[in-house]
């Protein structure tokens, strides 16, 4: 007896389905360890990798805390602890906190007028390849104020040079390192140098008013008028501000007249 159309599809889907399954047992029994070793794999990979953050976020915690705690110290009169607490945090700290550390004894033997030893954490933070190129270009810039009695003018231009050249971007750091070379400058009696530098000091923007006020006095005794080229420049935004469009109550005062 014939089958119908029917059972005809009845029978080729039962046929597809135990060869797709002698198939899949056929890849279970060559392959099926593989498959469960690559998941577990996976798993254990994942596993590690959000054990780990969890252990990064742990200390990152236990640092803050460590760091908040030397500052403490330090405030309520005790400086050998707290000395020793930012040691422990350069010698074990994240690189954020490493510097944070290194900066901060700097302060404290600056302060004690032990200027050498400031210096030389600050060089060993200017050199310190993991840290923050802004944080190692402050290092340098703090190294050299720090040395500056006992350096050449020759070697304080030749250190500051990089950061009073750099353009894109200009360093954060061009003001003192700036002032530190002018100074160099006019200790080797290169007042136009002096004078230029501080010119470009007095024409920054947002300033303190101590730097500012200092560089327009130095620029001037040199030659180099710093104060009309603000009047110039303070000119120029006056101007364009009048260029404005005039509000209805200004035209209507105008055509009254």
């Amino acid at each position: 007896m014939a089958l119908s159309p029917t059972n005809n599809a009845a029978l080729l889907q039962e046929v597809d389905d135990a060869v797709r399954k002698d198939r899949l047992d056929s890849i279970w029994e060559r392959f099926g360890r593989w498959i469960v070793a690559g998941v577990i794999a996976a798993l254990l990979a994942f596993g590690g990798y959000l054990y780990w953050g969890h252990l990064q976020q742990t200390e990152r915690g236990e640092q803050a805390e460590a760091l908040i705690g030397a500052f403490d110290k330090l405030k309520s009169g005790q400086p050998t602890a707290a000395t020793n607490e930012f040691a422990k945090l350069e010698s074990e700290g994240g690189d954020a906190y490493r510097a944070i550390a290194i900066f901060q004894q700097a302060n404290m033997k600056a302060e004690r007028g032990d200027l050498k030893a400031a210096a030389a954490l600050m060089g060993k933070a200017a050199a310190d390849s993991k840290l923050d190129p802004s944080l190692r270009d402050l290092a340098l810039v703090r190294q050299t104020a720090f040395e500056f009695d006992t350096l050449k003018p020759e070697a304080v231009i030749a250190r500051m040079k990089p950061l009073v050249d750099a353009k894109d971007p200009v360093s954060s750091w061009f003001p003192s390192a700036a002032e530190l070379s002018a100074i160099a400058h006019y200790q080797l009696g290169q007042y136009k140098q002096a004078g230029e530098l501080y010119g470009r000091i007095a024409k920054l923007p947002d300033m303190p008013r101590s730097l500012q006020s200092r560089s327009v006095q130095m620029a001037g005794m040199l030659g180099v008028d710093a104060v009309a080229d603000r009047a110039d420049e303070s000119a120029a935004k006056d101007k364009q501000g009048s260029g404005a469009p005039k509000g209805p109550a200004a035209g209507a005062v105008e055509e009254k007249k």
